[in-house]
Formats: structure tokens, C-alpha cells, sequence
């Protein structure tokens, strides 16, 4: 296992790299293909657009909120009972300024510079980026390919077990786009209480698996409450990822703590924000589906057709991500995408992003139609790229 400790020099972000590179392209008029940021191009229901709207004119709700709505706290409880059959109460609730912001700030209601905690690689960064602010040490255990990208507990050696805090775990998972079975969070839950160890899941794309079956929550397994909580978020699923609305969800100690150190943050979620979460969590549903099945072509026009041409890319199982082997000749993943990049006007990220174990390979985001990903298709292969 690697650790990082906090205060250590990170790399430079890539993805501002990509960006510059990308704007220097548009400038010399080259068409880009920009396949890497997961940002939704799918619309929101107009029903949650006109519920953020008409709350935006009522002078009232401009106010500070400080807490959760009782019509947001009701619409939660009623989505996690009917989606996974999971009864959450007003205290295992907490409303965060989406995934990424709550999971940032959730170590400093348990963590020290003393302490250690666990984290995916390759994994999403704030997965180790969040841990790392509050001065806690990150111990990344490998995902591999050889076992779908799931977490082995044999990778993680007895004596950082039974030191570590907390755990950071996420599926369906990115950028690996592998899902995990309740098999193995039964699995987790064990461990996690044999070992006292909190578990911090990211189950923002539960409602975006690809391979038929139906998403669940970590919070529906027998004792999940007692070991840890839940993040999920509304961005992926409705389409409203500039709304930021996500939900700290499960253990009510690790919430109360949690909710205490926000309170000196953050004044709670604004009001016109809330109304459309609940607009979106009670109305219509057929969005979700609609989502599902667009993301679902996409993947196979890009998956499919990069086969087709000879790059072996397996289909996605989950998320709206491809993560794909790089082509054998070349030495690193950075050192492709950017000649892919410089080819094609195709753009991806490299899998060293999301950590040593994401050597090697490449993510795609399924943010543009299929007659596009199709285009993207026909340049890989017209640029010679994949045969040196």
C-alpha cells in the first residue's frame, strides 16, 4: 500500500492542463471532441426548473436556511424507503452542497493528524484530497483489473487495518465504471465493524448502472448504519449538477459531528435549491430511465465501435464513464491522451489522474450523443493512432 501524508506535494492537476490545451485547440479552430469532464448534457425536468423559480421570487426564501426543510427531510425519507427500502430518520439526514463538498469536509468531524484513513486507487481525487486537509495520513488500497476493480480486503495488511479510521469507498465506482454486489457490502459491513473502521460511501451513480440490474445502497445492509454513512447525490441522476444538492446519509453520532462543524461553514442550503431537490425527489420519475438508456447507447456507440476498430474497450457496467486500456506502444497514459488529443481533437484523462493503479489507462465521460461518439470513432481510427 502507498500512504500519503498530509502537506506532501501533490502533481499539478491535469485536468487544468487538458483545459489549456483544449482552449488552444478551439483558438487554432480545430473541433474538439471533449469527452473529459463528467458534466451532464441531458436537460432537467422543467417541473424542478419552474420549482426553483418560483421560489426564487419569494423575497422569504432568501433568508438563512440553517437546516433541512420539513418538506426535504419528508421527500428524502420517502426516496430512500421507496428507491432502496431503507428508513432513514430526521437525524440520519444531512443536505451537503453536493458529494464532492461533503466528502471534502467529513474527516474533520473524526479525524486528526494522527489518524489514518483509507482510500481507493485509482479513485476519484477528493477521495484523498478531503482526508488529507484535516491532517489525517491516506493509505490507498489498489483496485485491479484482475478483480473487477473491487476492493480485496486481503490488499489491506492487518496492522493498517487495525489502525485505520475510516474508509472511503465508492460504486458504482469512478473511474473504473465496475459496480459492487450487496455480496460484497455484506462483506464490507463485517469488516468495517471487526475492525472499527467508519464507512464514507459515494453512491452518486446508483441510479446510472448499465448492465440491467438496479442500484443499491450501502445503508440497505444489516448494521451499515452502525459503521458508517452514505453520500448521494441528485446531480447525475436529474441532471443537476450546478445545483449542487447531495445528502450525508446513515450513522446519526457521525451526522450530529459532522452537522456541528458545517454550522461553522455554512449557513445551510438556499431555499430555491431545496424546493427544486424535492420537486425533483417527488415528481415524475421517468427521468431517471430516460437518463439510464441515453447514457446506455452512448456507452455502446463509443465501447462498440472503438472494438469494432480494434481497441479492446469492455463496456461500462456503471456511472457515465468508459475506462479503457491505453494502446500498448505508448509508455504512459499522459504521454496518449495527449496525442490523441494533438490527432483526433478527442479529449479524455488519463488514468495516472486517479492514481498509480490508473497507469495505463484512460477515462472517457459519455457527455456528447451517439452520432458524435461515432465521430469520435472514426478519427481514432483515421489518425493511425492505435497502430503507431
Amino acid at each position: 500500500m502507498q500512504f500519503i501524508k498530509a502537506g506532501e506535494p501533490a502533481d499539478s492537476n491535469i485536468f487544468n492542463k487538458l483545459d489549456e490545451r483544449k482552449r488552444r485547440l478551439l483558438a487554432s479552430g480545430r473541433d474538439v471532441i471533449n469527452l473529459s469532464i463528467g458534466t451532464p448534457d441531458f436537460q432537467p425536468d422543467r417541473h424542478v426548473m419552474e420549482a426553483v423559480s418560483r421560489a426564487a421570487l419569494d423575497p422569504e426564501q432568501y433568508k438563512y436556511s440553517l437546516t433541512e426543510t420539513r418538506a426535504l427531510l419528508d421527500a428524502v425519507q420517502d426516496w430512500y424507503s421507496r428507491r432502496y427500502g431503507v428508513q432513514l430518520a430526521d437525524e440520519e439526514i444531512m443536505a451537503v452542497c453536493g458529494s464532492q463538498e461533503g466528502i471534502a469536509h467529513v474527516g474533520f468531524a473524526f479525524a486528526g493528524p494522527n489518524d489514518l484513513i483509507l482510500a481507493p486507487d485509482p479513485g476519484y481525487p477528493i477521495f484523498s484530497f478531503g482526508p488529507l486537509m484535516t491532517g489525517a495520513t491516506v493509505g490507498l488500497y489498489p483496485l485491479r483489473a484482475e478483480n473487477n476493480w473491487q476492493l480485496d480486503f486481503a490488499d489491506i495488511p492487518e496492522e493498517v487495518a487495525s489502525r485505520a479510521k475510516a474508509m472511503v469507498v465508492s460504486y458504482p465506482n469512478n473511474p473504473t465504471a465496475s459496480v459492487a454486489d450487496r455480496s460484497f457490502y455484506e462483506r464490507l459491513v463485517a469488516y468495517a465493524r471487526e475492525h472499527q473502521i467508519i464507512i464514507l460511501h459515494d453512491n452518486a451513480y446508483s441510479d446510472l448502472l448499465l448492465n440491467g440490474e438496479q442500484g443499491l445502497s450501502f445503508l440497505s445492509i444489516p448494521g451499515a448504519k452502525e459503521v458508517g454513512i452514505e453520500f448521494n447525490s441528485l446531480s447525475k441522476t436529474y441532471n443537476l449538477t450546478g445545483m449542487r444538492v447531495s445528502f450525508a446519509l446513515g450513522n446519526r453520532e457521525i451526522i450530529s459531528r459532522f452537522r456541528a462543524f458545517r454550522s461553522q461553514i455554512d449557513y445551510g442550503m438556499f431555499y430555491p435549491i431545496q424546493a427544486g431537490a424535492v420537486a425533483a425527489l417527488t415528481g415524475p420519475q421517468e427521468i431517471v430511465a430516460r437518463n439510464r438508456q441515453g447514457y446506455m447507447a452512448r456507452r455502446d456507440a463509443l465501447c462498440g465501435g472503438l472494438r469494432k476498430i480494434g481497441w479492446d474497450v469492455p463496456d461500462a457496467q456503471g456511472t457515465m464513464f468508459v475506462w479503457a486500456r491505453i494502446p500498448e506502444r505508448f509508455g504512459s497514459s499522459v504521454e496518449f491522451v495527449l496525442e490523441l488529443m494533438e490527432k483526433t481533437g478527442v479529449i479524455c484523462v488519463p488514468g495516472s489522474a486517479f492514481g498509480g493503479q490508473g497507469e495505463g489507462y484512460v477515462r472517457f465521460a459519455l457527455v456528447v450523443p451517439p452520432e458524435r461518439m461515432r465521430e469520435a470513432v472514426e478519427r481514432i481510427v483515421e489518425s493511425g493512432i492505435l497502430k503507431g
